[in-house]
């Protein structure tokens, strides 16, 4: 990173700091992260940070331990709006999200590799990976028709849905959003836009997306087999029993979102703003094609916001119906195991929050919500009294956590990273990562895959220090820690051929 944009970032603490506005007028960008991570933000990311701020109807923007270039924002920032909405700083993969399930399961009932291998096996049987991959691919896979498939997107995690696809209705409790309506608040402007999308041919290929329900897809998305260990203070095991954490257990954590669903919308809106700011000779934010926007009231903003909640519903029910599928699996190699849901909460989204006493539009881009114990948004949830789980992948190498928002939160907007970011590039990694390296590195700490080679631009190298990511967040005092989770097996876009 050249020296003007490593002193664009002045510190405030030990893991705090802020970029001015340009001009010295508005309010300045938040920066979360140490001085080892801030060296981690690279030229094209600050680039981005100061593009998203000065863009019009903006009023926070917050730059995450994990940022890094994205799509029009960074990855790992927050961008706040009460006048604008941005599908930027959402991304293609509306409501990517995280989710973990609990299983009655001690740890040491998996030890044995050919145990591991046979779960795999089963879990593969059921969950296809890989971009364009559905349930046709695998031979246990819940079949999704048309008209189910319509009520998915429209309802969410409604109970006819849950019931229809063998999801357990009381784990809509345990989702950040178990439905999202559309921009007026109804639950019919869903129904009325996608029989518009249909009807027009806008979206020739609304079935074969819902044929990929209850599937990863390719990149960053994985399913994980993970140890469970409650951090061993009074304060992290009373939080820990609170969410249903079981300490020695098996638990699995899933990252995915709305698949080729998503993405066909997101591209589709992207692709009808760009053609409107063209027309219309708009100015674009930084001269950047992909920080387009709509005011909110118009039919633009509108019809963005209900794509979005169509995609954010097919994550959601996609999130439980992979978990449903997981827990199937396992239950073939332990008859008469059971397991409960602990959350689902999404890191591509925007929601209509309250910051600063002003309702306005949230959006985070790789970024995880963060409510802390008391916030008057959990009223009414199971998560008033402690906080809700944040879900936070680092990498198989170095494990992931679960935390919990403490009231230091309110300074990111309520916000934490949703994981390790990248510290190199996909090109970089395949070009300077070893192959042997990286899969003998699985082998040393006994982490099984489903890869023959496992993906170097996915490599726990490639990845910043989640030590270090995470230790910003707690200096800054945005989270604490509840639990650790050790990897014991990974689930990944690559060929089904065992290697270990």
């Amino acid at each position: 990173m050249s020296s003007k944009y490593v002193d664009l970032i002045i510190p405030t603490g030990e893991a705090t700091g802020f970029i001015p506005f340009p001009d010295g007028h508005g309010k300045p960008i938040t920066v979360i992260g140490t001085d080892s991570i801030r060296q981690s933000f690279d030229e094209k990311c600050l680039a981005q940070t100061l593009k998203s701020r000065c863009a019009p109807g903006v009023t926070d923007l917050v730059l995450n331990p994990d940022a890094h270039c994205g799509y029009g924002a960074p990855i790992g920032c927050v961008l706040v709006s009460p006048s604008h909405i941005y599908p930027g700083p959402v991304g293609v993969d509306i409501k990517c999200s995280m989710s973990l399930l609990q299983l009655d399961l001690p740890s040491e009932a998996i030890k044995d590799r050919s145990v591991r291998r046979a779960i795999i096996e089963a879990i593969l049987e059921r969950t296809p990976t890989g971009a364009g991959k559905g349930q046709r691919s695998v031979k246990k896979a819940r079949r999704v028709d048309k008209e189910s498939g319509f009520r998915v997107v429209t309802q969410g995690a409604s109970q006819p849905v849950c019931q229809t696809l063998g999801i357990p209705y009381d784990w809509a409790k345990k989702c950040e959003d178990a439905y999202h309506v559309g921009h007026a608040g109804r639950k019919g402007d869903l129904e009325t836009r996608l029989e518009y999308l249909i009807r027009s041919n806008r979206f020739p290929g609304f079935y074969n997306k819902i044929m990929q329900l209850g599937s990863y897809g390719s990149g960053n998305h994985f399913g994980e087999c993970e140890e469970v260990n409650v951090i061993k203070t009074e304060k992290a095991q009373a939080t820990a029993q609170s969410f249903g954490l079981k300490d020695g257990h098996v638990a699995f954590l899933s990252h995915c979102g709305s698949r080729g669903f998503g993405f066909e919308l997101a591209k589709a809106q992207f692709r009808l703003l760009q053609n409107k700011f063209s027309m219309w000779y708009i100015p674009l934010p930084g001269g950047d094609r992909e920080l387009v926007y709509a005011p909110i009231g118009t039919p633009e903003a509108n019809d963005y916001i209900d794509d979005m909640a169509l995609a954010g519903n097919f994550a959601t029910v996609n999130h439980l119906l992979i978990n449903a599928l997981i827990l199937e699996a396992f239950q073939e190699v332990f008859p008469g195991i059971d397991g409960k849901l602990v959350y689902i909460i999404s890191h591509n989204i925007a929601r209509q929050e309250i910051i600063d006493e002003k309702v306005s539009w949230v959006h985070r881009k790789g970024a995880t919500r963060a409510y802390p114990a008391g916030h008057f948004s959990l009223k009414g949830t199971d998560f008033y009294e402690t906080g809700h789980p944040l879900l936070l992948p680092g990498n198989p190498k170095d494990g992931s956590v679960v935390m919990v928002a403490e009231e230091g939160a309110h300074k990111s907007c309520f916000s934490v990273n949703h994981g390790a970011g990248r510290a190199l590039g996909r090109r970089e990694a395949q070009r300077t990562l070893d192959q042997q390296a990286v899969n003998q590195q699985f082998y040393d700490q006994d982490i099984l895959t489903n890869c023959r080679n496992y993906p170097k631009d996915e490599a726990p190298a490639a990845y910043k220090d989640f030590a270090e990511v995470i230790r910003s967040v707690e200096l800054a005092q945005l989270a604490r820690q509840v639990a650790t989770l050790k990897a014991r097996f990974v689930i990944k876009d690559q060929d089904k051929t065992k290697r270990w």
